[in-house]
């Protein structure tokens, strides 16, 4: 990435109107992070990441851990970040420098602002209403690089990771906005992934086929978080309920919490296991200290298990996030972000073959298993048995089987008129082939 800043910049970093502290850049320092006094004796003063505890008092975090954690808050794909780097007149696509221009908005709880600002007004809801034609016209500028043609105090400057193509709105009292000043956005809107990878996969049904693992997930009976399907104009997204937001007597609140990447103090480009990111063990030692960690550990293995059901790839280290909460509390947060890879599975040119389609994080018995094809039963029996969930597993594992017929078919029930046969096909069929394999113990 080119052009660092070459003076030393601050930002202050808020959480619904508090200051929790200051993250400065220096080229010759690099990246530091300190907590504000007033954070460190208030009543909600909390971690803003397990890897930066709040137990180090006033003395500052420096180097990789800070600046990868504030990475985070950023798209992972580089053309994403070139176009939001052009639009909002970065000077480079280096994460202090775009969240310069684009954090007021983040993921998460806090917003990013000029050192010199004062505390934001987040108790009040400011908003400006928008009807379907202007909603398209947000959309089309988010795969452009041009401004969305309003004062630049009023433009969506708002930061989502991921890998894809997404904006975000507020939705209060049942009407569309675009938030204004310190009022966050409630709601993502993603659009659809087109072709994927070097062999082009086309993906350009990520919308139905994102929402549809998400009813099935809720039907295995996993947290999963609340979208639906919509249509402004040309665009067909996926509207996603952010849970990082929640409505307090009548503001709309941000609510902390953070991705594994962040959690272990590691930058994006190690989301993937198999690239030095955390794996199944990792995450769940660190579940241990969860409120609710008996729940939440079954649950993150039992995803897991979901995920080879359904082909999805991508459960990797950002996918998996945690509620932060006062004094040191913490709690997995729903999923989001899944995806079957069975629509593109297949033997033709631009498919993926079923034999390569490997999961995000290993199944470690005597080998690491990172191949769908090749994972069976006793595989899960051995994770299980070697992270201290022991038999109960195999409880889940029957339940799963067993629910599988019933969850597929209430799924069915829900699909809109026009659902391409292409994805929820496939999907149920390869999540029936799993459950048969899982049953016979292969």
């Amino acid at each position: 990435m080119a052009g660092r800043p070459s003076s030393r910049r601050s930002l202050g970093v808020w959480m619904n109107g508090e200051l929790v502290g200051t993250w400065t850049f220096a080229t010759a320092a690099g990246h530091s992070f300190s907590y504000a006094p007033s954070w460190l004796t208030h009543p909600q003063g909390r971690s803003l990441s397990l890897s930066l505890p709040i137990a180090q008092g006033p003395a500052p975090f420096t180097g990789h851990i800070v600046e990868a954690w504030f990475d985070n808050l950023l798209p992972d794909s580089p053309g994403i970040r070139k176009r939001l780097a052009s639009k909002f007149g970065a000077e480079s696509t280096h994460a202090f420098q775009l969240l310069e221009k684009i954090g007021r908005d983040c993921v998460g709880a806090i917003q990013l602002l000029p050192s010199d600002s004062p505390p934001p007004d987040v108790r009040r809801v400011d908003a400006e209403p928008l009807g379907e034609a202007q909603i398209e016209r947000i959309l089309d500028d988010a795969v452009s690089n041009r401004s969305i043609g309003v004062p630049i105090e009023d433009e969506l400057r708002i930061s989502i990771a991921g890998a894809q193509e997404k904006t975000a709105l507020l939705r209060h009292g049942d009407q569309w906005c675009r938030p204004r000043g310190a009022t966050p956005t409630t709601h993502i809107l993603k659009l659809p992934m087109g072709e994927v990878g070097g062999m082009r996969a086309d993906f350009s049904t990520s919308v139905e086929n994102e929402w549809l693992c998400a009813q099935l997930l809720r039907g295995y009976g996993l947290p999963v978080a609340d979208c639906s399907i919509a249509t402004f104009g040309r665009h067909k997204v996926l509207v996603v309920t952010r849970f990082d937001r929640g409505f307090l007597d009548g503001w709309w609140a941000r609510l902390p919490q953070e991705d594994f990447c962040q959690a272990m103090g590691l930058p994006p480009e190690r989301k993937y296991e198999e690239h030095g990111g955390p794996g199944i063990s990792t995450i769940l030692d660190t579940l241990r200290g969860s409120e609710h960690a008996e729940a939440d550990r079954r649950n993150f293995l039992a995803a897991q298990l979901l995920f080879w059901m359904l082909a999805a790839p991508d459960g990797h280290a950002k996918n998996f996030s945690l509620f932060s909460g006062p004094r040191g509390r913490y709690r997995a947060t729903p999923l989001y972000d899944v995806m079957s890879a069975w629509p593109a599975i297949g033997k033709g040119v631009r498919q993926f073959q079923w034999q390569k389609v490997k999961l995000a994080m290993a199944l470690h018995a005597k080998n690491a298993h990172y191949r769908i094809a090749e994972i069976q039963r006793r595989h899960w029996n051995e994770v299980a048995r070697a992270n201290a969930l022991g038999t109960d597993f195999e409880a889940v594992i029957g339940q799963v089987v067993g629910m599988t017929p019933a969850v597929i078919e209430s799924a069915a029930a829900l699909l809109p008129a026009g659902f391409p046969a292409a994805v929820s096909e496939r999907i149920f069929a390869g999540l029936k082939a799993q459950a048969i394999r899982l049953d016979a113990g292969a």
